[in-house]
């Protein structure tokens, strides 16, 4: 029998982030689980992220701005979650650097004939 994993999302962060930091925490077919750490990074402008999963993500540190197109820009702090269906354009507008944004993003297929 396998030894489960344990770690805090909060630790091991580095204090200069010069780049978003993407570490994935587990992954099967069907999910794949991230923390990202955001420390003032945003989208390029005009870029939008387009995926082909469902994405469920929550700010567990620092707040961001998530656009999501054709809709005004939301604030998420520390706590705040939603779930993002796939295809629905979006992009990150603003990250607080101080301290630093903590994610944790869950990727997931969607159902079948969603």
């Amino acid at each position: 029998m396998g030894v489960a994993a344990m770690e805090n999302l909060l630790r091991h962060i580095p204090k200069d982030v010069p780049d978003e930091l993407i570490f994935t925490l587990a992954e099967s077919d069907t999910v794949r689980i991230e923390r990202i750490v955001s420390s003032g990074q945003s989208s390029p402008e005009g870029f939008w992220y387009d995926q082909e999963w469902d994405e469920f993500v929550l700010v567990v540190q620092g707040a961001a701005g998530l656009e999501i197109d054709g809709e005004p820009e939301r604030t998420l702090k520390h706590g705040d979650w939603l779930v993002i269906p796939s295809h629905v354009r979006h992009r990150v507008t603003w990250t607080q650097a101080d301290p630093p944004t903590v994610w944790l993003a869950v990727h997931h297929r969607p159902k079948v004939g969603a």
